[in-house]
């Protein structure tokens, strides 16, 4: 017989919600796939758990009695992994982040670098990638953190107590061009005139926070240039084709040398918040020491971001 620890963990959220969605939502899984799994470990066992006649749903008579064994498992195997955890320490434990593309340059490093120097010497793997893809990761396990700007869409769809999060600061999109040979902007909001707009591509969160800025402005432009990339939007602002609304902490070192200038007022800007995200069924411990000191305000803010309660 070969069990998978993961289907007892599936069955007991079962026995304990009677719902095959809500235990599907509690396991991060859709109800498809959690149902294929208690129909893999029926199958494994030889055994139908489950009376999926009755709403809610209710254990057969050996569902019954093989949730006592499952449960026990399922404990044991739990507090034998925290012991070895904490026999272990934080040695060897590395923290898998998932992070929004313009984050890793402009935030990650720093934020990292102040959590070393508060004493959190922890050992990091960082994979850049967008935020819907990093949600999924979270979700399925295949990241342990995520680093992202607050998205209310995304959030709808998040329930806060499966996946909460902490506020870690806030930083704004400015809207950025390139100068000419006297080092003035090559383009102006205010002038009322058409400008040439690079873009974010459809279904961008930053894209979406841009566009509704405009159209609540009504800016005239012509877009010029699109794509899912902050980076790449500077990188073609600096070239002198346009405006780009860019995070500011991706452009800090271009505005400090006079290659990039913001050429609107503050009305054209749009707040950001950077936020870090977990699962809540998952109990890695350098997870909880990480959290436990940001709930304590034990870090630093990196530059570029400003503080802010939680």
């Amino acid at each position: 017989m070969n069990l998978e620890t993961k289907w007892l963990e599936d069955f007991v959220a079962l026995a304990a919600t009677r719902s095959f969605s809500r235990a599907a939502e509690q396991r991060c899984v859709t109800q498809p796939a959690f149902s294929r799994r208690i129909k893999t470990l029926e199958e494994a066992l030889g055994l139908t758990l489950v009376n999926r006649a009755r709403t809610p749903v209710e254990l057969t008579e050996a569902g019954q009695l093989f949730l006592i064994t499952a449960r026990s498992l399922v404990e044991q195997l739990g507090e034998v992994v925290r012991h070895l955890h904490n026999l272990e320490g934080q040695q060897g434990e590395v923290l898998q982040f998932a992070a929004a593309h313009s984050l890793t340059l402009g935030f990650f490093p720093a934020w990292i670098a102040g959590l070393r120097r508060a004493g959190l010497a922890i050992s990091s793997r960082l994979v850049a990638t967008n935020v819907g893809d990093a949600v999924h990761a979270l979700r399925d396990g295949a990241c342990d953190l995520v680093l992202a700007y607050y998205d209310p869409e995304a959030a709808l769809r998040m329930d806060p107590e499966l996946f909460p999060s902490l506020h870690l600061g806030t930083t704004a999109m400015l809207p950025v061009c390139a100068v000419d040979d006297a080092g003035q902007p090559l383009f102006d909001l205010e002038s009322g005139q058409n400008v040439p707009l690079l873009a974010y591509s459809a279904g961008a969160f930053l894209g979406r926070s841009v566009n509704l800025l405009l159209r609540q402005r009504g800016l005239r432009s012509t877009t010029v240039y699109e794509t899912a990339m902050a980076d790449s939007l500077k990188s073609m602002a600096l070239q002198g084709l346009g405006v780009a609304w860019v995070p500011r902490l991706s452009v800090t070192a271009e505005l400090a040398r006079g290659e990039l200038v913001v050429c609107g007022g503050e009305h054209w800007q749009v707040p950001l918040e950077i936020r870090l995200h977990r699962c809540a069924l998952r109990h890695k411990p350098a997870v909880r020491r990480l959290w436990k000191a940001l709930e304590e305000g034990k870090t630093e803010e990196p530059g570029g971001a400003m503080p802010g309660g939680r």
